[in-house]
């Protein structure tokens, strides 16, 4: 079957999906239930997207298949700016009670770790990409160890407030953040898209790379901040979802045998919609919220991440 097929495929399975969450069950209360399901739909798919062609690139600029951008620290960063905020002022505080100031405070504060993060590594000759990553694992690690530190120190009852940012939700998504996602998402995809003719020259390798005539230092930088900014704007607006990339973006790759990313990000962003909004639907419908998709996800994305790590073992 051609990749172009597999793809129409793809999304006739994400629109009945899309169709069956937003239309299943109305029983006539159209003006009241299907903006608010609109928008959750609409949350589900800049979110799924934003991960997916994140973390496709990022694996194709380490790579690495079973590394996704959270390894640099940035859902770490989420839970311990949640975390100092709920310590220091309160779940009463207008950072935490307005959606909005939270949001664009939690985006600035993972940009500006991301760019001081690269201007620091970068700034004294073309380090490689791995230690890039080590540095982020580490930082990564030392965020998470503040945030468990302060979280047992926390009143209880205010506990339960930093519970609630530290899984997924697309329950109590708001609509206003929903729109400024989808507008920043859109300009990023869009300045992406027109480099993924060099990303496919890039999955060459550095060498390879610059042989070719590809500025791979400056593309690998570009693409980081790009990776980040998108990473940051789907855990602000729902919450963090660390196994979610590795699965669809490893699913894409078996599904779509190009080594164009123009085609393996699209399957990602299809495979993106059909899990999130179809798993959500299960979710509300099936387990009628007596879990959460973000449980769900991690719990099949660690062990979806353990298998591939056994492949490769083996395979090496």
């Amino acid at each position: 079957m051609r990749d172009s097929t597999k793809l129409i495929i793809l999304y006739a399975l994400a629109a009945l999906c899309v169709g069956l969450y937003l239309f299943h069950d109305l029983n006539g209360s159209y003006d009241y239930a299907l903006p608010r399901r609109g928008v959750k739909v609409a949350a589900m798919a800049v979110t799924g997207i934003a991960i997916a062609y994140a973390t496709v690139v990022f694996q194709t600029i380490t790579q690495n298949r079973i590394l996704t951008p959270s390894i640099m620290g940035l859902d770490s960063l989420y839970m311990l700016l949640q975390t100092l905020i709920i310590f220091f002022l309160g779940s009463t505080h207008i950072t935490v009670v307005n959606k909005q100031v939270n949001f664009l405070l939690s985006v600035a504060a993972m940009i500006i770790f991301a760019l001081m993060l690269y201007q620091f590594l970068f700034k004294k000759g073309n380090r490689p990409v791995y230690f890039l990553l080590l540095v982020g694992i580490i930082v990564g690690t030392f965020f998470a160890s503040i945030s468990t530190f302060l979280q047992v120190l926390i009143d209880p009852n205010e506990f339960l407030t930093v519970q609630d940012a530290m899984f997924a939700s697309f329950n109590n998504v708001n609509a206003d953040l929903v729109w400024l996602s989808i507008a920043v998402v859109a300009v990023c995809i869009i300045i992406g898209w027109r480099q993924l003719k060099i990303m496919d020259v890039i999955s060459l390798g550095r060498d390879i790379s610059m042989n070719l005539g590809v500025p791979y230092d400056r593309m690998v930088r570009g693409t980081l901040i790009l990776s980040a900014v998108l990473i940051a704007v789907s855990t602000a607006l729902v919450g963090p979802i660390t196994f979610f990339g590795l699965i669809v973006a490893n699913l894409s790759y078996q599904f779509i045998k190009s080594y164009k990313h123009s085609f393996t990000i699209t399957a990602a962003a299809g495979l993106s919609m059909i899990l999130l909004i179809g798993g959500q639907w299960i979710v509300e419908r099936v387990f009628t919220f007596s879990t959460t998709l973000s449980v769900v996800i991690e719990f099949a994305g660690g062990v979806y991440f353990i298998y591939l790590l056994l492949k490769e073992s083996r395979s090496a």
